[in-house]
């Protein structure tokens, strides 16, 4: 994946990349924790350079929902948004429609061309919503 990106592999581009994937989603420090069990010596900054170069060559998604730190994932290239928790955070993939792209249709382009769409839906997770009934319990 970094070759055909034009980019260099390296070991700390690779943990990285294998963090993300592993763990989508995740912020910077989690990151971090993540490419320190295999590469202990990698810095902060090495690491944020890392995820910059990545999401410059399409290989990361960098998402950061309002009130949140900046998050990544490796689900690129296709038009999906997120979902996430008010209460704890948890962020979760959400498909847009099957075969169309009906959240690329705006009321008013503003005569754009319009080629993405980012959605956040928020709201509360199973185990933070009040509704809910703990799996134990049923």
């Amino acid at each position: 994946m970094l070759r055909e990106a034009a980019l260099r592999v390296t070991r700390p581009r690779v943990a990285v990349l294998s963090a993300v994937h592993d763990h989508p989603h995740a912020d910077t420090d989690s990151i971090i924790g993540v490419v320190r069990e295999e590469l202990p010596k990698v810095s902060h900054q090495a690491v944020y350079d890392v995820l910059r170069a990545l999401t410059a060559a399409g290989l990361l998604r960098r998402i950061q929902p309002m009130g949140s730190v900046a998050r990544y994932e490796a689900r690129v290239g296709d038009n999906h948004h997120h979902v996430v928790c008010r209460s704890c955070g948890v962020v979760a993939d959400v498909d847009c429609a099957v075969g169309a792209a009906p959240c690329l249709t705006a009321s008013d382009a503003h005569s754009f061309t319009i080629d993405e769409a980012e959605v956040i839906y928020w709201g509360l997770c199973p185990a933070c919503s009040p509704d809910s009934v703990p799996e134990h319990a049923q």
